[in-house]
């Protein structure tokens, strides 16, 4: 393993032991716990798949199809563990943003350099 594959190991280490990470696990595992939460995904991606098929084939899903995709979309995002799980993603996302823009500036000054660092 390079050194740079190291470095990238060690990283995503220590982003695994993030509270941002940790709370992420613990909100999916929240979320794949209720038993009416994971029905109601599943009759959402159900639907949503049902519908995916009729555009695909040229055609319009119905009213009433459109309306329950809306009703089971709302009922899940007003539940709080998924809620939990949505909040959480978005930190941890922030979270790897400011690594990203970290690595970036990292690049850019290691560009400038004269040094050749070996593969």
């Amino acid at each position: 393993m390079s050194k740079i594959e190291e470095m990238a190991m060690e990283l995503g280490q220590a982003l695994g032991r993030t509270d941002e990470y940790q709370a992420l696990k613990k909100a999916a595992a929240g979320v794949d716990e209720d038993r009416e939460l994971v029905e109601l995904r599943n009759q959402l991606q159900k639907l949503e798949s049902e519908m995916v098929t009729l555009l695909q084939a040229g055609k319009e899903p119905g009213e009433e199809a459109k309306e329950r995709y809306e009703e089971l979309a709302r009922d899940l995002q007003a539940r709080p563990e998924y809620q939990k799980l949505v909040s959480s993603q978005s930190n941890f996302e922030k979270r790897l943003q400011a690594v990203n823009e970290t690595i970036s500036k990292g690049i850019q000054e290691g560009a400038k350099s004269r040094i050749i660092l070996p593969s």
